[in-house]
């Protein structure tokens, strides 16, 4: 039984989604959530809260295998340097924790969870909540997005 990590990274905000593969092939939703920073300490302070949450969450959960969402961006700059440097951190993290990291970009994330690399966000979010026999779809969206990208590295990887 395989426990994975999917990480959707952000400086605000960082979804984490945790899915365990059983033997049977079955995934299963272990915890899902969001860490979040304050919006009024600087990107430095935030950096530190997003590391030492995520150390906590590694050190309860002890997951075999980790992925994070690569980044995209096509227009905001400043944003996609904050979100680089919080995937900087995340990698960090999990990097000291010697947990195997695994990277997906985006629409590769759509494609192993919708069958389609370019699928709404609802298409996938509705897909993880049927993958995953929830009730209702994860919320919020970053805790959705974590776990497809913990979904899309299990049935990558197979183990």
């Amino acid at each position: 039984m395989t426990l994975a990590l999917g990480i959707d990274p952000g400086i605000a905000t960082t979804g984490y989604g945790l899915v365990r593969l059983m033997p049977d092939g079955e995934l299963v939703a272990v915890s899902c959530g969001v860490i979040s920073t304050p919006k009024d300490t600087t990107a430095s302070a935030r950096l530190e809260t997003l590391y030492a949450d995520l150390r906590k969450l590694l050190r309860r959960y002890k997951p075999d295998t980790a992925a994070v969402e690569k980044l995209f961006f096509s227009r905001n700059v400043t944003t996609g340097i904050a979100v680089g440097q919080a995937r900087g951190v995340v990698l960090l993290a999990l990097q000291q924790a010697r947990i195997e990291i695994f990277e997906y970009a985006p629409n590769e994330v759509k494609q192993a969870v919708a069958g389609y690399g370019s699928a709404e966000k609802r298409q996938v979010q509705e897909m993880v909540r049927a993958l995953l026999q929830l009730d209702s779809i994860p919320k919020p969206d970053d805790a959705a997005d974590a776990l497809a990208v913990a979904i899309t590295h299990l049935n990558t990887k197979r183990y």
